[in-house]
């Protein structure tokens, strides 16, 4: 899966005026890389992610997967966003199934999917559950596997830990990083914790203020060996090396500059 964004635009009608959004981004996602996207309040994050989810439309420019134009939402591109967005009626696994049964997937096929990756998110043990009954860390490994269920060429995640305590969130990371590595999927991860993108990230794009536009793309290179698992992933070690806050800094550092 290649995401390309070229020359993007977006402009909103309000009382006061037109107000410009989004400003000549451009920015790509290879296959198999994980990307975040980070940038003050108001930034145009989040209505980046719903161009290229198609759950909106640009002003001007292009979004493209795979050399195709997004047009409106679709199967290829899966999105987890930060408040859970599971069906409370619904029991787990049925949330996990929704997205297929709109496909038309069969019933046993669905079941044997949505068992797949619960066993993947390592919830399979609360399939009969409804999500009343989950912490909010087990919620958002929910909505990651109904996500993934439908095989999407690469997952949009709108700041999807934002609303997690802090340790909660590192377990999540971590997990994060895991089913990254597990799936092979391509992901773009939108985020205002700088300290996760880097940990996250093989690449950061950082936003300016409104209007939103890209200031910055930075490589991370971190160290492994001893600060990573066995399966060669970061752990939380590396957030105390120099280098982890080599980039954490200038990012912050960029980011206090752009904010004014």
């Amino acid at each position: 899966m290649h995401l390309e964004v070229s020359n993007l635009y977006k402009e909103f009608s309000t009382k006061q005026g037109s107000l410009l959004a989004l400003k000549n981004i451009n920015l790509y996602v290879d296959p198999g890389e994980l990307v975040c996207v980070v940038g003050t309040s108001g930034s145009g994050k989040s209505t980046m992610l719903r161009l290229i989810a198609g759950l909106d439309m640009p002003t001007a420019g292009k979004i493209k997967v795979d050399g195709v134009p997004i047009t409106g939402p679709g199967s290829d591109r899966g999105m987890v966003f930060q408040k859970y967005t599971l069906y409370p009626w619904m029991k787990v696994a049925e949330n996990v199934e929704f997205g297929l049964k709109l496909q038309g997937v069969a019933k046993s096929k669905r079941r044997e999917i949505a068992s797949y990756y619960l066993e993947v998110v390592g919830l399979a043990e609360f399939a009969k559950s409804y999500p009343k009954a989950l912490s909010g860390g087990m919620k958002q490994r929910v909505a990651i596997a109904r996500a993934l269920a439908c095989q999407p060429k690469i997952l949009l995640m709108d700041e999807p830990f934002g609303a997690l305590d802090v340790q909660t969130k590192e377990t999540m990371q971590q997990f994060l990083l895991q089913i990254w590595q597990r799936t092979g999927i391509t992901i773009l991860m939108i985020t205002h914790d700088v300290e996760e993108a880097v940990f996250l990230s093989q690449r950061i794009y950082v936003l300016t203020a409104r209007p939103g536009t890209i200031e910055r793309e930075l490589q991370i290179e971190l160290p492994s060996s001893e600060f990573a698992d066995p399966s060669n992933l970061r752990n939380y070690k590396i957030k105390r090396q120099p280098q982890f806050q080599d980039y954490v800094g200038e990012i912050k550092d960029l980011l206090r500059l752009l904010s004014g």
